[in-house]
């Protein structure tokens, strides 16, 4: 298998790095860097400077603004995002319900829905947990009870990530209270706008507003929301995690991670000595980068593998990617934490403020303790790691 990249690849990914460099504001791409959190405005800058130049949405169908990039590019193109430090577009637009609506939607749909998604002028947001339904989501209990041309849906979707923001949801209701759990649930799209409609706030471990709890009681959908036919939601949704697993491993981003962690350990001094000539650091370190190079010749293997894969048919070994790319993150996180020392620990961020006290020692330090706390969730989200493993148990083992 030759995973060398041709001249005409390396070109598309000079012309990435070029954009992402130059392109999108340096002070944006240096927030992400250090871990802060993004206002709305500056998560829409980005997204629309991407869709001016064609490159929000590259894997959605050409119609519709896609690139009809091959495996490669589309690679490439992810990983020189996530090492310029980008904001990559709105996952729950770009990757989640654009894609679904692009194959399940009508075209009324299409066309009212699409460009407005790319250019992230609506925020969508993902109503598919609920209290007691997450890793069974099947298990859901939000009802749309269909009268005449309309859904009322009641019920409590949780874990909303950036619902505060949004302006529509795409969610899982239950159409058929009779039927078994996957048979009996369909895919709406609800206008955030709508009485009945309540978004409470959830504080999380590391301070922030980041995830949220969305109510409806009695909240009328018109019936030309639903997506697709009623009670395939299940499908649909399978569809949707499917594309919500690109690029999950998020190589680039800890390429871009560790980089910074070595320009900060040259810097931060303990006992008269710079921390990256600590033996242990560095060892620790070693062991990271290790792990992070192999899970990235793992997955030009898997790129290679999609030139010859059923289209639209998951890969299993993206779970795998899905595994040691969230921990390799975590581990990163970790390490952080020991550069900061003791600095780290008084600090919970407060996303409308930032952290709650001036740093005490170094800059970094008041973001490191935010982040470790906050990247618990990446073995979770996405289908958790221990999902993960019986996919793989399944699929690639046989047991």
């Amino acid at each position: 298998m030759d995973l060398n990249f041709t001249e005409e690849e390396l070109a598309f990914r000079d012309e990435c790095r070029r954009f992402f460099t130059t392109e999108i504001p340096a002070a944006l791409r240096e927030k992400v860097a250090q871990g802060d959190h993004l206002s709305k405005d500056e998560y829409v800058t980005t997204q629309r400077i991407l869709n001016a130049r064609g490159w929000a949405v590259p894997h959605w169908p050409v119609a519709w603004g896609g690139q009809d990039w091959t495996p490669v590019q589309t690679y490439l193109y992810q990983d020189e995002m996530q090492q310029a430090n980008v904001p990559a577009p709105l996952a729950f637009n770009v990757s989640m319900v654009g894609p679904v609506i692009a194959q399940f939607g009508s075209e009324a749909q299409k066309k009212r829905f699409l460009p407005r998604c790319a250019n992230l002028d609506d925020w969508w947001c993902q109503g598919f947990s609920e209290p007691g339904s997450g890793s069974d989501l099947a298990s859901l209990r939000t009802t749309a009870k269909r009268v005449g041309d309309k859904y009322i849906v009641n019920g409590q979707k949780t874990w909303t990530t950036l619902a505060q923001h949004a302006d529509w949801i795409f969610n899982l209701v239950r159409t058929d209270p009779t039927a078994k759990k996957q048979e009996g649930i369909s895919f709406l799209l609800i206008d955030m706008k709508t009485p009945g409609i309540k978004v409470r706030p959830i504080q999380t471990i590391d301070g922030g507003h980041e995830v949220n709890e969305v109510f409806f009681d009695d909240v009328e959908v018109p019936a030309e929301n639903l997506v697709g036919e009623e009670n395939k939601g299940w499908d649909y949704a399978k569809f949707l995690l499917g594309n919500e697993r690109t690029g999950i491993a998020r190589v680039g981003v800890s390429k871009a991670r560790i980089r910074r962690l070595k320009q900060l350990a040259a810097r931060e001094v303990a006992g008269d000595v710079p921390l990256i000539e600590d033996r242990r650091f560095r060892e620790k370190l070693a062991e990271v980068e290790i792990e992070l190079k192999a899970l990235e010749m793992t997955q030009l293997r898997v790129v290679a593998d999609e030139r010859r894969a059923v289209k639209g048919k998951p890969n299993p070994a993206s779970s795998i990617l899905k595994i040691k790319g969230s921990e390799i993150q975590q581990r990163i996180t970790e390490l952080t934490m020991d550069l900061a020392g003791p600095y780290a620990w008084p600090y919970t961020r407060d996303e409308d403020e930032g952290s709650n006290e001036p740093p005490v020692g170094p800059d970094f330090a008041a973001e490191a303790a935010p982040m470790y706390f906050n990247y618990r969730k990446v073995s979770i989200y996405g289908g958790s790691n221990e999902i993960q493993r019986n996919i793989i148990a399944k699929a690639i083992l046989g047991f």
